[in-house]
């Protein structure tokens, strides 16, 4: 049997009943046997703070000790007034510092997002790929999951009920894992 794949899952919102942390939820409920998802709240990691990047807080060094831990990462992302939001760039400006200590280089990526609107969260992934670059990390293409409308396709209780998009997030940690796999190869 392979080696089970070990995707560390966060979500660019801290809202308790976010649409994207049920994405990540949803993800670990349909896992194939060999991969495992963890999901790491971004809950209490402070503003980042370029006086405090050699001696970070115990949060930022534990989001640290996880993404190194981890195989791949799977980020849920919702877009605010057209990009990431803060908490997300946030917890990124702080894996990535100090210069010469970036936990994402070299990490396997895959995005999704939801979104009540149109484009489901598009424009911020857009925007993370970038970033991705900057961070010399090694991000999924396809399948691409924006849930649009998310509000229909999430129930009050935080379960992604819509099937097609169950079906999406499904192929999407298969596709991230096989990645991982190639990557590693």
């Amino acid at each position: 049997m392979k080696k089970p794949i070990l995707i560390l899952g966060f979500a660019g919102s801290l809202r308790k009943d976010s649409y994207n942390k049920a994405l990540l939820r949803t993800a670990a409920e349909l896992v194939p046997e060999d991969v495992q998802i963890e999901i790491f709240d971004l809950g209490g990691v402070p503003p980042f703070n370029q006086d405090l990047e050699d001696q970070p807080p115990d949060k930022v060094k534990e989001f640290k000790v996880k993404i190194r831990a981890a195989d791949a990462l799977l980020i849920a992302t919702p877009e605010y007034n057209y990009g990431v939001p803060g908490v997300l760039k946030n917890a990124i400006d702080w894996g990535s510092r100090p210069y010469g200590d970036n936990v994402f280089d070299g990490k396997p990526v895959a995005l999704m997002s939801a979104s009540t609107g149109m484009l489901g969260g598009a424009r911020a992934q857009y925007q993370l790929r970038q970033t991705f670059v900057a961070l010399n990390m090694f991000a999924l293409n396809r399948p691409e999951v924006t849930v649009r409308f998310a509000d229909e396709k999430i129930d009050e209780n935080g379960k992604v009920t819509d099937e097609e998009t169950r079906q999406r997030i499904k192929k999407l940690v298969e596709s991230l894992a096989s990645w991982t796999r190639r990557l590693k190869a």
